[in-house]
């Protein structure tokens, strides 16, 4: 026997054990959480602190747990008077329980229990897919590819993530109950998705637009009939009644125009040429690894157009261009990825035209009927397709969770961590030296989590003033992205001018930092500048930060000691 026909023998033995072992509801569920819990534990390895930012999440917990029951009405620290609070307010109300009922610390909370979530919701995620898809293996690939697609762990399994991710995995369990509603007609179905949907409205102020918004095509493509319209009013009635004591209690506090306000501060509901390159011209053209989520979700689409399956190509489209939002583009095109891979690229490999009469190589006890009946080393060639797919994605996943990439658009590292030791050695300095009342302006995205570290003011912030409406929160976005860019005191001074209150301190990052988690370094310039400045006088610095006090410029410091700044590398020193 050749040395060949050895090793198609050993992988046609490897091939027919991974069929018979993991070829099934069990053994797909397993793969996916698998795959989840490696990108997870990749995340762990890497990040000593959540990515992106939660501190303002952190802080509306706390807030809550110190006046529980009664809703807050502002959260302090973010602006001079604090941001109003209207966020839907349910997973605030469940971390701050679990805060108070388990002796964690909330970061350690913030930076494990959502990639947690991701993986909880790989469940109900393939029980969905497995009533939209025809076969297990369909659905169980489609549910891999979703638990470690990079644009769905992004705001998922990050600190926001503490918010997010259940609201996500809600909405799924609502999508599943949902499309049973207009499969069925049952009431119990029904009731189901109206709990969820409330549940969802009370959770995250997106989701529920994509949960509408795919409950709609559900009906369209599934039912279409009077007792199915019927149903479906009932869950927003529903719905709407159950949600009514939180709305009506924000609408009493801060007025209706709250809520209009924020939505306005949003580019949701379309966006017109420049949503469509971004959602997917751009995604394809970078030649990143993340590319081939993206040709394989959009190549899939394109095959459920040519068959004249409508409901998920038109799914993926319209929730990626209606939200703007990637994470939400694969929901639809996970699925769409594996129907490609067991309809196109298996058939392919194989040399037969499987897929032709809508059935698909999934659906037979071995990887296709073909495959079946003929050689072995076909069956090689359909079990290796699926394993190179589920590998460079597990692979990629890994990579993106463990800040191991590089994203064209933002040219930085995926999944940075804002905030490291160097911050938080000059947090700690802050909260020790500084009056309570002190008010910081602070560049870079490490702002977000000053005030909850801190429990000092923070002037300038993008974070929470959504709900003051556009104009204030682009007058913040736009001061915050203006200060952080400056490279020397000259450009702090006329940035500070434009600020309504003028801080008492300014928090600068040294060497690398993010702003809206694209990469930025800060120059050299911007210490010598602070020295030879009279209206700033460093007070702190170690390897990552400067602090310095801010004069009024109508009253610089009376004497210039460029001898009484540290040095750069004194670490952890107030002078």
């Amino acid at each position: 026997m050749s040395v060949r026909d050895a090793l198609i023998g050993w992988l046609t033995d490897v091939a027919n054990l991974a069929i018979e072992k993991f070829d099934s509801t069990r053994g797909w569920l397993l793969l996916a959480v698998s795959a989840g819990l490696v990108v997870h534990l990749s995340y762990l390895q890497t990040h000593a602190h959540p990515a992106y930012e939660g501190g303002l999440f952190l802080q509306i917990a706390e807030v809550i747990r110190a006046e529980t029951p009664r809703l807050p009405e502002s959260i302090p620290y973010y602006t001079a008077n604090g941001v109003p609070f209207a966020y839907p307010p349910l997973m605030f109300y469940v971390t701050a329980l679990f805060l108070t009922l388990v002796p964690v610390d909330p970061v350690t909370f913030s930076l494990v229990a959502p990639g947690l979530v991701v993986v909880a919701t790989t469940v109900p995620y393939f029980g969905l897919t497995r009533r939209l898809l025809p076969s297990t293996r369909q659905a169980g690939l489609a549910t891999t590819l979703y638990t470690v697609a990079p644009p769905v762990l992004k705001w998922h399994i990050s600190a926001g993530g503490v918010v997010r991710a259940p609201a996500a995995a809600l909405t799924v369990v609502g999508l599943y109950t949902g499309l049973r509603t207009f499969e069925s007609h049952e009431w119990r179905w029904t009731l189901a998705t109206a709990v969820l949907f409330a549940l969802v409205v009370l959770s995250h102020p997106v989701y529920p637009v994509f949960f509408g918004t795919t409950c709609l095509l559900f009906y369209a493509a599934k039912d279409r009939s009077v007792r199915g319209f019927v149903l479906g009013s009932v869950v927003v009635v529903v719905a709407f009644v159950l949600t009514a004591p939180w709305w009506l209690q924000v609408a009493a506090t801060h007025g209706f125009d709250i809520f209009l306000g924020a939505a306005g501060t949003r580019t949701t509901l379309g966006g017109g040429h420049s949503r469509f390159m971004v959602q997917f011209v751009q995604p394809i053209t970078r030649f990143e690894p993340v590319t081939f989520f993206y040709v394989l979700a959009f190549a899939g689409a394109l095959y459920g157009v040519a068959k004249r399956r409508f409901l998920l190509p038109v799914w993926l489209v319209v929730s990626s261009y209606l939200l703007g939002e990637q994470r939400f583009t694969f929901v639809a095109g996970a699925m769409l990825s594996a129907v490609l891979v067991f309809e196109v690229l298996v058939p392919a490999l194989r040399g037969d035209g499987g897929g032709a009469d809508g059935t698909d190589a999934s659906t037979s006890p071995t990887l296709g009927s073909a495959t079946a009946r003929g050689s072995s080393s076909e069956r090689v060639r359909a079990v290796l397709v699926v394993a190179v797919v589920v590998i460079s994605a597990v692979v990629v996943g890994t990579a993106f969770a463990g800040s191991a990439l590089q994203t064209t658009h933002q040219a930085s590292t995926t999944l940075p961590q804002t905030v490291d030791a160097a911050d938080q050695d000059a947090m700690a300095w802050v909260q020790a030296n500084t009056d309570e009342g002190a008010e910081f302006v602070v560049l870079g995205d490490a702002a977000e989590w000053v005030p909850y570290y801190t429990q000092r003011t923070i002037l300038v912030t993008p974070w929470g003033t959504e709900w003051e409406g556009q104009q204030r929160f682009h007058y913040h976005l736009d001061r915050y992205t203006e200060l952080s860019e400056c490279p020397d005191a000259t450009c702090l001074d006329r940035e500070l001018s434009a600020v309504e209150t003028q801080p008492d301190y300014l928090y600068i990052p040294k060497g690398e930092y993010t702003i809206r988690g694209a990469e930025s370094h800060q120059s050299a310039r911007m210490r010598r500048s602070l020295i030879e400045s009279r209206r700033y006088d460093i007070v702190f610095e170690n390897d990552g930060v400067i602090i310095v006090r801010v004069y009024p410029s109508s009253t610089v410091r009376s004497s210039h000691r460029p001898e009484s700044a540290p040095s750069p590398g004194s670490f952890g020193h107030g002078v």
